[in-house]
């Protein structure tokens, strides 16, 4: 199984990070360790250097385009403040970057990069002291310079998109038109719609699920969310799991760090969801994160 998506040389693994990817690597997991600005590109390349079945990507967050605090609605289930002890490391702090092409560009380079992200567009975290449409204009300049640097290395992309789906689309589709991301890419946590998905789906992109597909439904969505009937109706062979860990855990972990090895209740989820077998959900997702980051 690969976890397709994780920061495992994040922060909240500072203090065992070895012991962590050590103890993923021998439950069968292996792993793509994402940047989302300059200086975590760089120390996931590090830590990737280090260790068989981990690679990294390199890439700037939209979120990183202007400094900012604040708690994950998302992973605190719609609840605020957050619980001591239960809701785990939610809170994240960004800090102000400019995309630059020649340090992207030699980071892209690295033998262990194999994708470029993630990037995309956020217009759900936009802080209350920016112009917001500036913002947004910068955060579409960004990604398409991501975008171009995808293209010139030949490598796909790995994109964040909240609340922006109809711009980010357009901003694909005028891509793969024009013949550029020809690796495509991957929509990472996803968590829109079926129709959204298709679209993604028709532009040659994989969706990505998250430990957000086993948290149960709200009393009012019935017996399963909206997202998990997404995950129910979109075919398998489009699909590919992740943790974005520490981040965002699946049950019946919540409360604690999220950890790549973890990726397996998301596949479970996603086995019990579409009524296959674990084995195949672990076959297809597997064979999609090869193909799409050229990994074996």
């Amino acid at each position: 199984m690969i976890d397709t998506h994780c920061h495992v040389h994040f922060n909240a693994f500072k203090e065992d990070m070895d012991e962590v990817i050590r103890r993923t690597l021998e439950k069968g997991v292996r792993m793509v360790s994402v940047g989302t600005q300059a200086t975590t590109s760089a120390n996931g390349l590090k830590v990737a250097e280090k260790y068989e079945g981990l690679w990294a990507t390199v890439g700037l967050h939209p979120n990183h385009l202007c400094e900012q605090e604040f708690y994950d609605e998302q992973e605190l289930g719609g609840g605020s403040p957050p619980t001591p002890g239960v809701d785990g490391p939610v809170k994240i702090k960004t800090r102000c970057e400019t995309f630059d092409h020649a340090t992207y560009l030699e980071l892209a380079r690295h033998p262990k990069c194999v994708a470029i992200g993630e990037c995309g567009l956020d217009y759900y975290r936009l802080p209350e002291n920016v112009d917001r449409d500036e913002t947004i204009a910068k955060q579409k300049v960004t990604v398409r310079q991501q975008f171009d640097l995808a293209h010139e290395v030949g490598l796909p992309v790995v994109i964040h998109c909240r609340d922006a789906h109809a711009d980010q689309q357009a901003i694909i589709r005028e891509y793969v038109e024009a013949g550029k991301l020809q690796r495509r890419g991957v929509i990472h946590c996803f968590t829109g719609t079926i129709d959204e998905a298709r679209i993604y789906v028709e532009l040659g992109f994989l969706i990505s699920f998250t430990g957000v597909i086993t948290f149960p439904p709200r009393k009012t969505e019935g017996a399963i969310s909206p997202l998990q009937t997404v995950v129910r109706d979109l075919p398998l062979e489009h699909m590919m799991v992740e943790t974005d860990s520490p981040y965002l855990t699946p049950v019946p972990h919540r409360g604690e760090r999220n950890e790549p090895w973890m990726v397996a209740f998301v596949a479970a989820k996603i086995s019990e969801l579409k009524k296959v077998s674990l084995e195949e959900v672990d076959r297809v997702t597997t064979e999609n994160a090869k193909r799409l980051f050229a990994i074996s």
